[in-house]
């Protein structure tokens, strides 16, 4: 395990797979990345959203197999980031625990951007992005936005979150943290981009339909553009969900591509050339509206 850094040169790496119905399969998969991850020099994993069980497009199935922040899969991925020293990014669906019956998470200084209010007496669960790292969580996001889009109804079966996503720190860069349907809101990005966010990582399931493997294509690379930051966004693949995941710097290219196909991908990411975007378009600069507020 190797100590946190400041470096110009940040290695990422983002895998996708098939999530199953048995948690600690997913954990010896992740682990698998991990490690691979760590054998390549990445700092960072991203990983899809949904990690603890899916039986394909059963939102029911993933809800009843929610767990707390301090039950057993997310023990797991501490373990995996002790281990391995990658900080782990991915989304579970978290029920609170027996001593926090309020669902409010207690996190560090780091993560308060993203703290939220607890779920109080409402059945649902929360779909909660989580930053792991060296076997602690350092940062928790409950989604802002639920897929109540294109005939699905996340909000049947998950609570949405009221605090805006927090930005962490990986050896000097400040990544920003989005999921899913997130990536169709801009302001989400921009409420990243204009708190120092220098990447976003989106944890996603990208559903399978028209149009959709363009619409996350386009909408991953206009959120590089439009903030002059890289994004990270990493999909689920099975016969529900794309895959597609990809890398892409702040002009919208792409620097990695998944494919279709179980596996994982690595990518430098480099602040001189974030540096030299944001000179030469200064769009952060140039905006002239305020900074985006939740409603």
């Amino acid at each position: 395990m190797s100590d946190m850094r400041d470096t110009d040169v940040l290695t990422v790496a983002v895998a996708q797979f098939t999530v199953g119905p048995e948690p600690d399969a997913n954990l010896v998969a992740i682990r698998g990345y991990a490690r691979q991850a760590a054998d390549e020099g990445a700092r960072l994993l991203a990983l899809p959203e949904g990690l603890i069980a899916r039986n394909g497009g059963d939102g029911a199935f993933v809800a009843n197999r929610a767990q707390p922040l301090d039950g057993p899969f997310v023990t797991g991925l501490r373990r995996i980031s002790r281990e391995t020293g990658v900080t782990l990014m991915g989304t579970v669906h978290e029920r609170p625990s027996a001593g926090n019956a309020s669902g409010t998470v207690v996190e560090p200084d780091e993560a308060t951007a993203g703290r939220t209010h607890g779920t109080g007496d409402d059945s649902r669960v929360a779909n909660t992005f989580l930053v792991v790292r060296n076997g602690d969580i350092i940062a928790t996001y409950r989604k802002l936005h639920l897929y109540d889009a294109f005939a699905e109804k996340e909000s049947d079966t998950v609570l949405p979150g009221d605090a805006l996503p927090p930005v962490v720190d990986v050896d000097g860069w400040k990544i920003g943290v989005m999921t899913c349907y997130d990536v169709r809101f801009p302001e989400t990005a921009r409420s990243l981009a204009v708190r120092g966010a220098d990447a976003i990582v989106v944890s996603a399931a990208w559903v399978r339909g028209a149009l959709k493997e363009r619409h996350w294509a386009l909408m991953a690379a206009a959120r590089a553009v439009e903030n002059t930051c890289y994004v990270l966004a990493c999909s689920e693949v099975s016969g529900q969900n794309i895959g597609l995941s990809r890398v892409v710097d702040p002009l919208g290219e792409v620097l990695a591509n998944a494919g279709a196909q179980p596996g994982m991908i690595t990518a430098k990411l480099d602040k001189g050339v974030l540096a030299s975007v944001r000179q030469s378009l200064p769009v952060l600069a140039n905006r002239r509206f305020g900074d985006p507020t939740l409603r």
